[in-house]
């Protein structure tokens, strides 16, 4: 569900190339990736895409286009995007105060929710006019306008090259780093389990709508159309939330998004599942400014691109992990039951993660009381 993937952005093998793009090691480092600015980690990212996806209608008009190549194009065409995913929140984090980043990821967040909405019914109505593959031309001349974009920018986004910092002789620097940091472990840990346990979803809603519904794809593009409206409407109202708490509002959204699973289980009404789905987009659409905020304001500003590119390539992996899963758990018990059980593993993943912070607040408190105990032990007379 994370910009990272979650909402089909990629598939299971172009995510898993760009994960491996983002954490290559030895002999293949990409460190010098990491001293680029992030405004031209984005741009990179986006002229490697409009050049690769580019290829597609040129190979078709020609009459090369085979599907290994096709393959191998959409692949390459990923390898940068966690870097340049983690260029585009780094970026906003460079060009704003703190206070505007939260409202600055949401519009981020919103704008991706939104092409989910958008993007796949422009492609349906064009695929009647025109070759789907010059439709893909159409998304790398999109790329390349990104990159031109951002290049525009010039000196208001531009800084020195991030600093290398010390000892980061592999790309997977930045997993060293949030290891090192509890609070961003337990961030990624949320957030990685969280679409990961979202991954049956996508599996699991198609056959709830043609095995237990007995329906097709209208009802099915209800379903996703709905909750893309509310991720939408949710994410633009994250503004409301800056005031809160972010880590307990954010554990708010995960039990929120299963609690909206839960009564496809009993089978309810068909009209009662698709109001719960828009309801769980609304409630969802606010996860990924949260927890990106708490990244930028948690990670020291030299690591910032690093730690992020490292979320990314980890949350790559998270949907399709659990996308997996999805059809071997809906062949056995069923895809409503699969539904049902992804809410309840999600709110047993919230209640998890509520008591880990918990627990940890607390042996935080308790360590400077037994300190203060200790040291008056220690005095003459103690």
């Amino acid at each position: 569900m994370d910009d990272t993937g979650g909402l089909g952005d990629l598939d299971a093998g172009t995510a898993l190339v760009a994960a491996v793009g983002a954490l290559t090691p030895g002999d293949f480092d990409a460190s010098w990736l990491r001293r680029l600015p992030p405004r031209r980690l984005l741009a990179a990212d986006s002229w490697v895409r409009s050049l690769l996806l580019g290829c597609v209608p040129v190979a078709w008009a020609t009459g090369t286009l085979h599907p290994v190549l096709y393959v191998v194009l959409l692949a390459g065409s990923s390898v940068l995007h966690a870097w340049g995913s983690a260029g585009k929140y780094a970026l906003l984090a460079r060009m704003l105060p703190p206070e505007q980043r939260l409202a600055a990821n949401a519009l981020a967040s919103s704008t991706s929710s939104a092409s989910v909405v958008i993007g796949p019914a422009l492609a349906g109505f064009l695929a009647t006019v025109v070759s789907p593959a010059w439709i893909i031309g159409l998304d790398a001349v999109s790329f390349a306008i990104l990159a031109a974009q951002v290049g525009r920018l010039g000196s208001m986004a531009e800084e020195t090259a991030t600093a290398e910092p010390i000892g980061t002789g592999r790309s997977a620097a930045g997993l060293h780093m949030v290891r090192r940091q509890p609070e961003l472990l337990g961030i990624l840990a949320l957030t990685w389990f969280f679409n990961f346990l979202y991954g049956p979803v996508e599996v699991a809603l198609p056959l709830h709508v043609t095995d237990d519904l007995h329906s097709g794809a209208s009802l099915l593009g209800l379903y996703w159309t709905l909750f893309g409206v509310g991720a939408v409407l949710g994410a633009l109202t994250v503004g409301t939330l800056r005031r809160l708490p972010l880590w307990p509002v954010t554990l708010g959204i995960v039990v929120g998004w299963g609690l909206a699973l839960v009564p496809f289980g009993p089978g309810v009404p068909t009209s009662v599942s698709v109001s719960c789905f828009a309801l769980g987009g609304l409630i969802y659409g606010p996860f990924t400014a949260l927890s990106l905020t708490l990244f930028q304001g948690r990670t020291p500003a030299p690591w910032l691109t690093t730690v992020l590119t490292a979320r990314s390539a980890a949350l790559l992996t998270a949907a399709p992990t659990g996308t997996t899963l999805g059809g071997p758990l809906a062949t056995a018990i069923g895809p409503r039951q699969v539904l049902a059980a992804s809410g309840v593993a999600t709110i047993t993943l919230a209640l998890v993660a509520a008591a880990i912070r918990a627990r940890g607040k607390s042996r935080a408190l308790a360590r400077p009381v037994a300190r203060a105990t200790r040291e008056a032990g220690s005095r003459p007379g103690g």
